[in-house]
Formats: structure tokens, sequence, C-alpha cells
């Protein structure tokens, strides 16, 4: 494995740890009544004056003005793809299910990555995937299948659907919108220059959803704001970042990126951790665990695999 991979595997599993801090508190606050719409907005508008602080203190604010004029709509859209269509199902999907199910049913995003590959990045990678590659991650993809499998057995059909469905929309939007803002950014800013410039441009997204939530008299409680002001730093933040980092160390070669990318089924592991110490859950039954075995099963085999 080289340099590059290792730390950019070490990386995405750091950032994996953070990015379970969403999944836990997320459930914890939809437990006690709390909006998805808020949990979802309140996470950027939080984000703004941590990452704007920092960037202005780098004096990297101008440069990132303009990159971001060269193409405000694509920032725009893609941003709201990556964040905005990425997010609220996330918090929709935590009403209705168990974080850690959430959080195993979201890496799927590992095939959704691959998948978008030849569409968005055609002959730009220097190492194509292989069929090992898929293999590997169908691995992945099984664990998610029979934790599924037994979840369905002890909801009704209105959770179950709620509880997939949105994560699935979840799990194919960040990627996409990554990679196409990897592919419109081409390495020329930091990895929290392009969290800043992301979160920005997702703002009228997040703006029009907390006026659809005051028009409907829907509004968030002190604990839900200060849950999401902890989500935001920790997910938003400090995952986001060393995410990106990650992935633009690997950019340029699929095989890594794709071993990267399934890295963050480390997330699941941390998540039901999460909630058995801070939510008291009950532990996953046999199937579930088999599911999560194969999962980690995965992604190691993805992290070791020969380039």
């Amino acid at each position: 494995m080289n340099a590059n991979k290792s730390i950019a595997i070490l990386l995405s599993i750091l950032s994996a740890l953070f990015f379970a801090v969403t999944f836990v508190f997320n459930r914890q606050i939809s437990l006690k009544g709390g909006s998805w719409i808020w949990s979802s907005s309140l996470r950027y508008f939080w984000m703004v004056p941590f990452l704007l602080s920092v960037v202005l203190l780098k004096k990297q604010l101008k440069h990132l003005h303009l990159e971001i004029s060269k193409q405000p709509l694509q920032w725009i859209l893609w941003s709201t793809v990556g964040f905005g269509i990425f997010y609220a199902p996330l918090t929709i999907a935590s009403a209705y299910a168990p974080s850690w199910l959430v959080a195993s049913t979201y890496q799927i995003t590992i095939i959704a990555g691959m998948l978008f590959s030849p569409l968005i990045n055609k002959n730009n990678f220097k190492k194509p995937l292989s069929v090992k590659t898929f293999a590997l991650s169908f691995i992945i993809l099984l664990g998610v299948f029979l934790m599924q499998l037994s979840q369905a057995k002890t909801v009704n059909r209105m959770e179950l659907f709620f509880g997939i469905v949105p994560v699935l929309i979840a799990a194919f939007a960040y990627p996409l919108g990554n990679r196409k803002m990897m592919q419109i950014t081409d390495g020329n800013l930091t990895a929290l220059q392009r969290t800043l410039g992301m979160t920005l441009c997702s703002l009228p997204f997040w703006g029009i959803l907390s006026i659809y939530g005051m028009a409907s008299q829907i509004f968030p409680n002190q604990d839900q704001i200060f849950q999401t002001l902890i989500i935001a730093l920790c997910s938003g933040v400090v995952a986001t970042t060393l995410f990106f980092m990650a992935t633009d160390k690997v950019r340029k070669d699929e095989k890594s990126l794709a071993a990267v990318e399934a890295s963050q089924s480390a997330e699941v592991v941390f998540t039901l951790i999460g909630e058995i110490l801070i939510l008291n859950a009950m532990l996953p039954n046999t199937y579930s665990f088999i599911g999560i075995i194969l999962i980690i099963i995965g992604m190691t085999l993805h992290s070791i695999k020969n380039q």
C-alpha cells in the first residue's frame, strides 16, 4: 500500500469516528421529538462561523471566492446535492430507525461512488476498477442486507420505508456531490476551503427548508440547538474536512478512492458503540452482528488489498 493511500485511509477512518456523532445525536434528537428540519439545517448554519473564522485566519477566503466565482451555478448545484440532498434524508431516517442501522444502510454509498465514476470521470483516472474491487464492496452490501432483513421483522412497512429509502438517497447524493466538486476544484482548494465553499453554496437550500419549518410552526428546542452545535463541530467541520483531505489525496486513483470510501464503514462500529453507551440501546441480534462483521471484513479487505 503506497504512503498516500495509507494516510488517506487513516484520515477516512478518523473521519468516520466523528461522522458517527451525527447518527447517534440525530437519533437522540428524534427520540426527544426534535424535527428533522432543524436537525439538518442548524448543523450547516453552525458550520459557517467556525469554518469561516479558520479560513479567514489562514487568509484563504479570497482564493475561495475566486474559485466559486468561476462556476457559481455548478457550486450551488453540487453543494446542494452533496450537502443538502445528502443530509436532510439522513435526519428523516433517524426518526424511524436506530442510528447503527441508518449508519450501516448508508454504506451503500461505497457502491454508489463506484457506479458514478464512469459517468463523472470517464478516462481521467489512472487505474480502472477491477471485478475484485466490486466483489469486496458487495461483501459490505451483503452485510447491510442481513441487517435490514433482521430489522424488517420488528417494524411496520412505513418505518421500514422511511428508515431505508431516505438513506439510499443520501448514500448516492454524497459521493455524487463530492466527486463533482473534486472535479470542479481539481485540487486548487484545501479541504477546509472546499468544505466552507460547499457549506456557503448550500445555504439557499437550508434557508428554504428553515422557512418551511417556521411557516409550519415547527421550531427547535434548546437541547436540539445545543446538540446540532456538537454535530456541526464533530461531523460538519472535523469529519467532513478529514474526509475531503482523504479523498483529495487519492482523487487520481480510482482504486484507492474506492478503498478510502470503503473505510467509512467504520462508522457502523463507532455508531453502534455510541448508541449502546449514550442511548442505552439493546445489542443487535445475531443476523445484525453477522452483517456488521461482513461490513468490517469488506472494509478491511478494501484497505489492505494490493494496488
